[in-house]
């Protein structure tokens, strides 16, 4: 630092420099020098370091001392990932009117040739269903799961469950299962909170006509059906919740809470199994919520299947366990499905289901 000029002052009379206190002036001024020399530095050192600045005690770790507007968007994003990653794939996949088609998967059923990429194909076969897949968000139970689903479509979301390995094959009613399905329908309770309604569907169910033609207007629950009575409005069908379509409001959301707390009085059963117990709960009939089954004729299955190939939207790989019996029945079904399609009009009457093959009832109870 340069040495500080002299500096004199001039006397009341305007004469000559006062020589009595200069070297003390001199002093002071000098001291006044050094000190603004040293602390103009750490000025603008604390004016770039304050909005990120740290608090600091002994043995205690760094805490943010101030949280700037620019900081609060990334602190949120962290600490609601999940949530605005679900916001952000459901917003990316929804129809027009918010609505989305939801299905799980996991490793077992992710393998190339197994059953992701039979439900797949029948979108790609299937008589106005193609473009259903810009629609189709697949969420992956694990790992394994989610790698596949973003090497063969586009809107994946990776459902993570701690403490639960929902990879491996989970037969029908095991506890792997049971937890599975009950994790199922509180995620659901979550895109209905969202805003979104949705139809859910199993990926062992074959899409052949695109079904939202066919739902109830006047429905904000309607679930396909292993037995249909034939009426929609009758509480005895017996339903199966691989294929819901729910509407996004007050009164499902309220449902599907109920439905979930209601495993607790009902321990060991699984989602369908419960649905019958409380489908008739004076709370439920309480929500006012207007439950439809829907008709085996457009939503069949290998428990009850279709008749009529010339309405039918989707077939369920239902009453059936093990996955090779699935897999083989469901590629039976894109067989019959392709040479339906193949024949001219006039022909198309005498087509009719190969299926159930392994997957039959008789083969079932060996």
């Amino acid at each position: 630092m340069a040495a500080p000029l002299p500096v004199t002052r001039a006397d009341d009379s305007g004469g000559a420099p006062a020589q009595g206190g200069g070297a003390e002036a001199r002093r002071a001024v000098t001291a006044l020098l050094f000190l603004a020399a040293v602390a103009l530095p750490c000025l603008v050192l604390y004016r770039a370091m304050a909005p990120g600045a740290m608090l600091l005690r002994p043995g205690a770790a760094a805490v943010p001392w101030r949280l700037t507007a620019t900081d609060a968007p990334r602190v949120n994003a962290d600490l609601d990932g999940d949530d605005a990653r679900l916001e952000r794939v459901l917003r990316e996949a929804a129809m027009a009117n918010d609505t989305v088609i939801l299905t799980t998967l996991n490793s077992a059923w992710s393998e190339p040739g197994s059953v992701v990429d039979i439900f797949l194909e029948s979108f790609r076969i299937g008589e106005s269903t193609r473009e259903l897949l810009d629609h189709l968000v697949i969420v992956s139970l694990d790992t394994t799961a989610h790698a596949r689903c973003k090497r063969i479509h586009r809107h994946c979301f990776a459902l993570v469950t701690d403490g639960v390995d929902f990879s491996g094959q989970k037969n029908f009613m095991t506890d792997g299962y049971l937890k599975m399905m009950w994790r199922r329908i509180d995620f659901l309770r979550q895109v209905l909170e969202k805003g979104y309604s949705f139809i859910c569907t199993d990926t062992d169910i074959v899409w052949l006509r695109n079904p939202l033609p066919h739902f109830y207007p006047d429905g904000d629950f309607q679930i396909a059906c292993d037995h249909f009575t034939g009426d929609p409005d009758d509480l005895g069908n017996n339903p199966n919740g691989g294929f819901t379509y729910v509407r996004s409001n007050t009164e499902t959301i309220e449902f599907y809470k109920f439905w979930y707390a209601a495993r607790e009085k009902h321990p060991g059963l699984h989602d369908q199994d419960v649905l019958n117990f409380i489908k008739r709960d004076p709370y439920v009939a309480e929500l006012g919520i207007g439950i439809k089954f829907l008709s085996t004729e457009l939503f069949g299955g290998l428990c009850e299947p279709s008749r009529n190939m010339s309405r039918v939207c989707t077939m369920h790989a239902n009453c059936c366990i093990g996955l090779n019996r699935k897999i083989n029945d469901l590629n039976a079904m894109l067989r019959d499905w392709r040479r339906f399609m193949a024949l001219p009009p006039k022909d198309k009457h005498s087509v009719s289901w190969t299926v159930p093959q392994n997957c039959s009832l008789q083969k079932l109870e060996q």
